[in-house]
């Protein structure tokens, strides 16, 4: 009970605390931070496969990508109302995953994130080669006047930060539900230990591809809500950084804990900005930080405090 109250407590402090920045925040702050809580609903997805699950992905910039460019495509070329397109964008992502993860399972370890990988830069490829209808690196700008949901307008500033927390909340509910749930509890036990897992009666090879689908259709989630929100898609989204990101933002944060993405993401994402004031080498300064935070906290953020002070973090 105690720890319910500890969890629910945490839970409502993010969420409250995400609504109040807004308006102490400079706009130039809010934006970022708007930035951020979308990329921290795509550290989730890729959160659920790694922390939870212990499947190392190097391949989820296709399921951002699928996203992206089911929205994208939807609204571009086929002038589909933008809540309609979203929907489309999370259907591609269901679907890309479900794909991906039936044929990638069938390997294990460095095989299995090989795979991942070879998918990705396939749909990176086909992006590229789509060029007629994708515009390739140049990218698709999707028109002011399209980017709204009935009368809301998803380009204004503060309905965007809004758009992006409410976003964030519902992924970040649905993940504590999740891994507080019977099925969370069966990855945590998988990525511990699969044999006894199996042994024990349970079908690892469904939970395993049931998290891919979970997994890549909230990273799915994340890439067609960015473009709704910043009205831009590009082959750039679909190449392997944008599949190592979030891997960064999992291991920066902590895998295997709720809070770790978005801890991960908002200290990647300002470092790289800080850097970047300072020289133009700024990856330099980003790879020694990142270097030294593995060293000293191989956890992660959230994963040191949980195993040092507060042992009921989720």
């Amino acid at each position: 009970m105690k720890s319910w109250l500890q969890h629910t407590f945490m839970h409502a402090l993010v969420l409250v605390g995400l609504a109040a920045l807004f308006f102490v925040l400079s706009e130039y702050h809010a934006g970022n931070l708007a930035r951020i809580m979308i990329f921290a609903v795509y550290a989730m997805g890729y959160n659920i496969m790694f922390g939870y699950t212990g499947l190392l992905s190097l391949g989820h910039a296709l399921f951002f990508s699928a996203g992206l460019y089911g929205l994208t495509l939807s609204m571009h070329l086929l002038n589909i109302p933008a809540a309609f397109a979203l929907v489309l964008g999370i259907l591609a992502s269901i679907i890309v995953s479900g794909v991906v993860g039936f044929f990638a399972l069938r390997t294990r370890g460095v095989a299995f994130m090989i795979v991942t990988l070879m998918f990705a830069q396939a749909g990176f490829l086909a992006i590229l080669l789509a060029g007629k209808y994708t515009r390739g690196d140049e990218g698709i700008v999707l028109a002011q006047a399209t980017r709204s949901i009935g009368s809301i307008d998803l380009s204004d500033a503060t309905t965007r930060y809004f758009a992006a927390y409410l976003l964030f909340a519902l992924a970040y509910g649905f993940c504590a539900y999740l891994v507080q749930s019977g099925f969370g509890r069966t990855l945590i036990g998988i990525r511990e230990n699969e044999e006894r897992a199996q042994m024990l009666g349970y079908n690892v090879q469904r939970h395993k591809w049931i998290a891919v689908v979970i997994s890549g259709t909230l990273s799915g989630l994340a890439g067609a809500a960015f473009a709704l929100l910043w009205g831009y898609a590009g082959a750039t989204f679909a190449t392997v950084q944008y599949s190592i990101y979030p891997l960064l933002y999992v291991l920066l944060g902590g895998a295997g804990t709720l809070i770790g993405p978005l801890l991960g993401t908002a200290f990647m994402f300002y470092l790289i900005d800080f850097a970047s004031e300072i020289t133009p080498a700024y990856m330099l300064i980003a790879g020694v930080t990142l270097i030294a935070l593995t060293l000293f906290l191989p956890h992660g953020l959230a994963g040191e405090l949980r195993r040092r002070w507060l042992r009921w973090l989720p």
